[in-house]
């Protein structure tokens, strides 16, 4: 657990109440959960069914088209860079 709060305070999105085991979200902290949480539920929750290889076929072709544009983007700056995705 402390790791992960380590690292969670080095980037800035916590910090410790001085003399106690406490910690409180910092404004950029406050902005980043939000942020997450407004991406998932208004893109992911909602689009990635639609951009499923299950997807029925009334899904929209437009949005699984630019799905897969931007998967294949990803795929190869990962290639490009050597990393695993």
């Amino acid at each position: 657990m402390s790791y992960e709060l380590r690292h969670l305070r080095l980037h800035g999105l916590i910090e410790r109440v001085t003399k106690t085991h406490r910690y409180r979200l910092t404004n950029l902290g406050l902005q980043t959960a939000l942020f997450y949480t407004c991406v998932y539920s208004r893109i992911l929750r909602s689009g990635l069914p639609l951009v499923s290889p299950q997807a029925p076929a009334a899904s929209p072709a437009s949005l699984q088209r630019s799905f897969r544009s931007a998967e294949q983007a990803v795929n190869t700056w990962c290639d490009q860079v050597k990393i695993a995705a």
